[in-house]
């Protein structure tokens, strides 16, 4: 197929998509034409290369010029801004219990996860270890990183889903061969005591590593890895797959109190639904994230490590035993906390 049939199919894939959803006037009240997206922290890439193909794709369909901004931070913390006044049209998370929360306080519905394919998560990624050139530590799985000796840099599973998804990963590589919560929770416990540091986000994770050069091993996105090298340099760092991860769903929502007051509930659902098109899925796979079109991971398989991994829901209980069991105050990471002698 030639260029020029490629870029006409896009067009009119993009066009298809967005015809499916109803069109109100979408511009708020103050007459602005901007949608806001509130998402983590290693999301920006992606959205960069999202935001104008979904502009694009919305001006051609409607006439109208769009401007779509972005606000990057650390998960929960970015949740915690919108619960206090920053008011984003949608949210694109890495963790539902984030936008669990948000329903908890009437800012989207409770059956959010109804609303859009997939759980409304349109695409996932996993955990993999990225280590300095040589791998001087010899680090090759989960048992590795509760060595002595060995430093580890993940961010803060208090208020980001990185660092969550890396407790959860490691306590569930346990899980997954058969251990008890006991010996998950002495896993886990010896691989936060090898925690030098505990950043309020994945990139400051990131910075501590490759930058500070504190550590022997980043805990990290799958999608990171090869924007880590291409940032900070080629073949100072190695990937290493573990031999189980985590299915790190990315989940997102409308932010309906918010969309109710600006007027921009059909442009944000449009821009979510934009997610889950062909075109979105191969940027989104161009990004090292996993796409859920079955077509476009086939295409781009050879960027996605062969891991077996395991879902919240099937082998941990669900985000919200998780959350209670884990993460509330006094739970099980306090715990593992409290016990560590620094």
């Amino acid at each position: 197929m030639s260029l020029r049939s490629n870029r006409r199919t896009t067009l009119l894939s993009l066009l298809a998509a967005l015809a499916a959803a109803p069109y109100t006037h979408a511009w708020a009240s103050d007459g602005s034409n901007a949608l806001l997206n509130v998402s983590y922290d290693v999301s920006r890439e992606l959205y960069k290369q999202v935001n104008p193909a979904f502009a694009a794709a919305w001006k051609a369909k409607t006439g109208q010029a769009l401007t779509l901004n972005q606000s990057h931070g650390g998960s929960s913390k970015q949740i915690g801004a919108v619960i206090g006044g920053l008011e984003a049209d949608v949210v694109t998370m890495n963790q539902a219990t984030d936008v669990d929360a948000l329903a908890e306080k009437g800012y989207t519905t409770a059956d959010w996860r109804s609303r859009f394919p997939n759980n409304a998560a349109p695409y996932s990624s996993t955990i993999l270890f990225l280590v300095r050139k040589g791998n001087p530590k010899g680090i090759k799985d989960w048992a590795d990183l509760a060595r002595p000796g060995v430093g580890v840099i993940i961010p803060n599973p208090k208020v980001t889903g990185n660092g969550r998804y890396s407790y959860l990963a490691a306590w569930g590589s346990v899980i997954a061969k058969g251990g008890s919560e006991a010996q998950a929770k002495e896993l886990v416990g010896k691989i936060f005591a090898n925690v030098p540091v505990l950043d309020g986000g994945g990139r400051g994770a990131t910075t501590t590593f490759t930058q500070r050069s504190i550590g022997d091993v980043l805990l990290t996105f799958e999608s990171e890895a090869e924007l880590i090298e291409n940032e900070f340099g080629k073949g100072l760092f190695e990937v290493v797959n573990p031999s189980v991860s985590i299915d790190a769903e990315a989940p997102v929502a409308i932010v309906d109190k918010v969309v109710a007051k600006k007027g921009t509930a059909a442009v944000a659902k449009a821009y979510l639904d934009f997610l889950y098109t062909p075109e979105a899925q191969e940027l989104i796979a161009r990004n090292n994230f996993r796409p859920r079109d079955a077509a476009v991971f086939k295409r781009h398989a050879q960027r996605f490590a062969d891991i077996k991994l395991f879902g919240v829901d099937q082998l941990l209980g669900g985000w919200a035993k998780v959350n209670k069991v884990h993460f509330a105050d006094g739970g099980t990471y306090d715990q593992i906390q409290a016990a560590i002698k620094r």
